[in-house]
């Protein structure tokens, strides 16, 4: 890498000119990946791929007037303490709010680094070019933001944040949450069972790290396999899957972990707490995200608990 005191007027020339083609190609892939979503803020992201392309096109007849027609190709990673950016394929999986996060600090920092490289130059013309596109960029932020007054109202953002919950209770919570269910409340019978059978904390372990881990399997391949995500919008299967394996899994692990404790009477008592605990957890999510009443959560999902553990004492004892 080099320090951007030693590039040349050409070179920071070519450094500005290759910046707004990389910021102008990730906000056209934020308004191509909105477009469906997100339609308002996919236009406000098009308008400004338009503001740098504008931008660009400046800054190439300012170049050649100067250099003549070769450009050579110096980027921002190239240049140390330069910002960088990340590809809107990062940034668009963690939703809408972290894109309009990251583009205000892309505008941000370009500004940022304009400034500070006129500071830290004596050539005269190279400043004057170095603050020109300091204030282009503050400039730029003030036209994103008016960009955004006029496509993209509060009724419009609330639209778009009000879906990105949906979905996001679709393709995460609701599957986490069947799987939650799943293991905490179908694998007590097998586990209490055995150990009530046997009176040995070990055997009880053993029965259920085997009924967690085959119900996550079973319910992965069931939750993939039941909907494609297309029509429903619960996205990836694969991913839902996925994501319903590993909290039925864990739901089951909770209560099966405390049978380490090789007494018995222990291991009982701290497997009962636990118990309780997933079972609160449960409720709270189903208050938190599905909109259920939250006394009627627990007393639905305490009532369906207790009448699996005592199915299982029951059986075990027997």
């Amino acid at each position: 890498m080099r320090n951007f005191q030693d590039l040349s007027e050409r070179e920071i020339l070519a450094l500005a000119i290759s910046s707004e083609e990389e910021d102008g190609r990730i906000y056209a892939d934020f308004a191509d990946s909105l477009r469906d979503e997100f339609p308002d803020s996919a236009q406000v992201f098009a308008e400004m791929t338009a503001e740098e392309g504008e931008h660009r096109r400046r800054l190439i007849d300012g170049y050649v007037t100067r250099f003549g027609d070769h450009i050579p190709l110096v980027r921002r990673q190239d240049v140390r303490g330069a910002p960088t950016r990340r590809p809107a394929w990062q940034i668009r999986p963690l939703g809408i709010e972290a894109v309009r996060r990251h583009v205000r600090q892309m505008e941000v920092d370009a500004s940022r680094f304009y400034a500070q490289a006129a500071s830290r130059t004596t050539d005269a013309s190279t400043r004057k070019l170095l603050g020109d596109l300091a204030e282009a960029e503050v400039a730029h932020q003030h036209a994103a933001s008016a960009l955004e007054e006029k496509h993209l109202s509060d009724a419009a953002r609330q639209a778009e944040n009000d879906g990105a919950q949906r979905r996001f209770v679709l393709q995460y919570i609701q599957p986490g949450l069947i799987g939650l269910i799943d293991g905490s409340v179908s694998t007590l019978a097998p586990v209490f069972a055995a150990a009530f059978a046997t009176q040995q904390s070990w055997n009880a372990f053993l029965v259920g790290m085997a009924a967690s881990i085959g119900a996550g399997i079973s319910m992965g391949f069931a939750e993939a396999l039941s909907d494609d995500g297309k029509l429903s919008g619960r996205g990836n299967p694969l991913l839902r899957g996925l994501i319903c394996g590993l909290m039925t899994t864990i739901g089951g692990i909770g209560h099966t972990l405390p049978f380490l404790i090789p007494n018995f009477y222990t291991a009982t008592a701290v497997a009962g707490v636990v118990v309780v605990v997933e079972l609160a957890a449960i409720s709270y999510v189903q208050w938190r995200y599905m909109d259920t009443p939250l006394l009627s959560s627990m007393a639905k999902v305490m009532l369906g608990g207790a009448l699996v553990l005592a199915a299982g004492i029951a059986i075990g004892s027997s």
